[in-house]
């Protein structure tokens, strides 16, 4: 478009200087409905603020017949604060908000038309929620069958659809329930005069849809519509964007390669009707980055070109080719997290990267507790954008609540948190019983349930018996499974499932069952190792010990506090005796079950390197939370089939397409360095499993990539996987002789001659705790054997000698360097998984 052509267009104009052709074609053109296709980091705030000036000063509008729609109270305050500073009139006539925002006041010019108060109170989500609550308990309705935030979901759904309860399809019997509960809570709302954010969207849609003189005032009143991130909008906003419209000239400014927001209610279906019902004939396309160097959007590129589903941009850049991707493969996650803290440290230490300009980003939340553990081992600051540390986090702080009461019943601040978490119908009042009569009688408050009477007494003896329960199962049990079975019983995995936006909390509650694998293993201990041995009167036996004043310098039982070999990282704690039943720290001489130890570390880590308020940290976030930011660093961890594309998307096309534009956002985070990563075996879900490489890595441009370790050969589908409707996959890939070819070493796992169809689950679920469960998770491979190579001076089919376990066989080799781990065979004391760089292993 040629900007000189459009009325009141100059190239000397102080609004155009500066700008290239494409965002002076955005500001300037001279009316009508335009889509502007923005690319990430090519100006598009820029250009809109400077289109409702150029407006403004060339005589188009008045500021009284502009509406701007953002996405964010920040983005409106900003996008006010530029233009004040642009042209010399006052934007205060202005309709600059976000929708909720301009809904807000379109209702409170209309309050009595809509038959709502002049003074309507508005409801956020905890409050909202709160009255959902109120429901279900006026009509005896269990929260446990339908849980409150379920049916704050479906309300709250059904509004973005623009449905009342009138028009929800009636499929089943508990479809109606829910719409029967739909209408109380809008007949409760409308008689206290409350609305939520969406009935602000969903009344103000009604009031112009039915009330024509009101929509032909604001269709009167607006000249110039314009609308930030149109990717994000969903079903309601674009019906209303229509309705207020009429025949002002409307500009939409988005990029439909970044629209990742579908599980919120986005539709980036939106962006094609909008070309097609406004019509659109020539899109304006935003092309010209700002942000990063060649190879990284060259990678872009590339990637996002896999996507049918699109509008078509080409991302460019004068800043020249830069460095290449870095792709490194490591041999587990944790060894994956070693190498990204080293990359940083050398980022910072050699090449002068600022802490805050270095951001690790993940798929998903549960990623996180690796990265968090090196940087903390490497006393490195860091901060989590959006979001909390793993250990910090409120399901993880609800599961180490109930373990501590299973190590210590009289930990008051424990009990409180969950006495009723998942709710158990144990309200304030008998807690405030409770904590009287353990007052009078100088009890803790687990004791002093003892003495309560009533339904209130049989309820807190219900949770009561709970966790004596779960004390029971847990004798003899490895800290993973007590961690598991706690889980499990306790309801937070079954509440948190039932969540909409639940499965990240899952997956965090599965990664805490990870965390307690590798911190035994860490310490230099068998992950069988007993978590929480019980005395002949079912107590702990660590409290057990001190009640009798065992003298912690005398080894128990005879057995010799254990002593690692010097090349081992020194532990904190060190085991007690011969079955491995205690730990004893090493600095202080208490003597800790593993359970406690673990409880110890985890409290440690929460507290341990909190970026000070204003202090330089290392970013870690989800790939979600970093949209709209840039670092000069950027990490993106975790690429393998089934992480990153998630095993989630796999059911269908849009899925997938879905979860390439959130690594297309990832890449375009980066302005000068982008490290991709992925490890061989991960624990997720607290299992093991084995994955094949993210189809992503295939689709970027080899000159634009340097593998740091040998790339695996992939097989179908790009990454080695052929995904079915259910999700799970079959491989597909090369094989020969029953033997997987690629970057791994070559592991027999069969015993047919030809062509193996070896099928593999969906997604590594911890399903059992009685022991370790190894999942093949989507698109996975097999374990890696060593095929007789020594690791360690140990090699598959030797006869090991072990001090506490006897004579063995070696099974297998898994991992290498100090990853390696081994799986002996033990005669009667079973199979063991050793890691080789700490096991006292000598070959018969």
């Amino acid at each position: 478009m040629n900007v000189s052509s459009n009325p009141g267009a100059r190239q000397d104009n102080p609004l155009l200087v500066g700008l290239n052709p494409e965002q002076a074609a955005a500001v300037s053109f001279a009316g009508g409905n335009t889509l502007i296709l923005a690319g990430a980091g090519s100006g598009k705030t820029r250009v809109l603020t400077t289109r409702i000036a150029w407006l403004l000063q060339t005589g188009q509008a008045s500021p009284g017949g502009i509406l701007a729609v953002t996405f964010t109270n920040k983005a409106a305050r900003e996008m006010v604060t530029r233009l004040s500073a642009m042209v010399p009139v006052s934007v205060r006539g202005m309709w600059i908000g976000t929708f909720h925002g301009l809904c807000n006041r379109m209702l409170r010019a209309h309050a009595q038309t809509v038959g709502l108060p002049k003074q309507f109170q508005i409801l956020d989500m905890q409050d909202q929620l709160s009255a959902v609550k109120r429901i279900l308990k006026a009509h005896n309705i269990d929260s446990e069958m339908l849980p409150p935030k379920k049916l704050q979901s479906f309300i709250n759904s059904c509004k973005e659809e623009g449905m009342r309860p009138g028009d929800v399809p009636m499929r089943d019997a508990e479809t109606r329930q829910r719409v029967e509960l739909y209408q109380i809570y809008e007949q409760q709302c409308q008689k206290e005069g409350v609305v939520d954010f969406g009935e602000l969207m969903l009344r103000s849609y009604e009031l112009l849809r039915d009330n024509a003189a009101v929509r032909q005032h604001y269709q009167g009143r607006f000249q110039h519509v314009l609308v930030d991130e149109f990717q994000d909008t969903n079903r309601l906003q674009y019906q209303w964007l229509k309705l207020i419209a009429g025949g002002a000239s409307v500009v939409a400014v988005g990029d439909d390669d970044q629209s990742i927001y579908a599980f919120r209610g986005a539709r980036v279906g939106n962006m094609a009707d909008f070309v097609r019902e406004f019509g659109v004939q020539n899109p304006i396309k935003l092309e010209q980055n700002y942000r990063s160097y060649s190879h990284i959007l060259d990678s872009a590129n590339a990637l996002i070109a896999h996507n049918s589903q699109r509008l078509g941009k080409t991302l460019r850049t004068d800043q020249g080719a830069g460095e290449a991707l870095r792709i490194h493969e490591s041999v587990n996650d944790l060894a994956e997290a070693r190498w990204i803290v080293d990359e940083v440290r050398q980022l910072m230490q050699a090449d002068g990267f600022a802490h805050n300009e270095i951001a690790v980003l993940y798929r998903s939340n549960a990623q996180s507790r690796s990265l968090e553990s090196a940087l903390i081992a490497a006393k490195l600051p860091y901060r989590i954008y959006g979001g909390l540390r793993f250990f910090e986090r409120a399901e993880i702080k609800h599961a180490l609540a109930y373990l501590r009461l299973l190590e210590n019943p009289s930990d008051d601040t424990s009990f409180l948190r969950v006495v009723n978490f998942p709710t158990r119908g144990i309200g304030a009042r008998s807690i405030e019983a409770l904590q009287d009569l353990a007052g009078a009688n100088q009890q803790s408050l687990y004791a002093a349930v003892a003495g309560m009477e009533g339904r209130a007494g049989d309820k807190l003896r219900g949770f009561v018996t709970l966790i004596e329960q779960l004390r029971q199962a847990s004798m003899g049990q490895t800290l993973r499974d007590v961690i598991g079975l706690t889980l499990e019983h306790s309801g937070l995995l079954e509440h948190f499932r039932a969540e909409k936006d639940g499965l990240d909390r899952v997956e965090n509650l599965e990664e805490l069952v990870n965390a307690a694998e590798n911190f035994v293993t860490q310490e230099g201990y068998a992950v069988d190792v007993t978590s929480l041995p019980m005395d002949e009167h079912g107590q702990p036996i660590s409290q057990s010990l001190a009640s009798q004043g065992v003298d912690m310098d005398v080894p128990w039982n005879g057995a010799a506090v254990q002593q690692l070999p010097s090349h081992a990282p020194a532990p904190q704690y060190a085991a007690l005796d011969a079955n491995q039943s205690l730990f004893v720290d090493v600095d202080t001489g208490e003597t800790l079950t593993p359970l406690a130890a673990f409880l110890t570390h985890a409290a440690l880590e929460a507290g341990d390197n909190q970026a000070q308020a204003g202090q330089e940290a290392i970013q870690l976030m989800t790939v979600h939370a970093s949209k709209g930011l840039e670092f000069d660093a950027v990490f993106i961890a975790g690429l393998e089939e089934g992480l990153f594309p998630h095993y989630n998307s796999m059911t269908d096309q849009d899925g997938v397409e879905e979860e390439r534009r959130l690594m297309y956002v990832a890449i375009t985070r980066a302005r000068k360095r982008l490290y991709l990563s992925l490890a061989q075996e991960r624990m997720l879900n607290g299992q093991t499993q084995y994955n094949v490489q993210s189809r992503f890595l295939d689709e970027l441009p080899e000159e634009s990539v340097r593998w740091l370790t040998p790339k695996r050969q992939a097989g179908a589908q790009g990454a080695g996987g052929s995904f079915g409707a259910a999700g799970a996959g079959r491989w597909s890939g090369s094989s020969a002789g029953g033997q997987r070819q690629g970057g791994y070493e070559r592991s027999s796992y069969g015993s047919s001659g030809g062509a193996e169809d070896v099928s593999y689950r969906e997604s590594g679920r911890y399903s059992g705790f009685g022991s370790k469960q190894i999942s093949y998770g989507a698109g996975s491979v097999p374990p890696q054997a060593s095929d007789g190579v020594a690791t360690h001076g140990i090699r598959t089919g030797q006869k090991v000698f072990h001090a506490k376990f006897g004579e063995g066989d070696v099974l297998s080799i898994e991992g290498k360097g100090a990853d390696a781990k081994a799986k002996v065979n033990f005669g009667r004391h079973g199979t063991k998984l050793l890691l080789l760089a700490v096991a006292k292993l000598t070959v018969v």
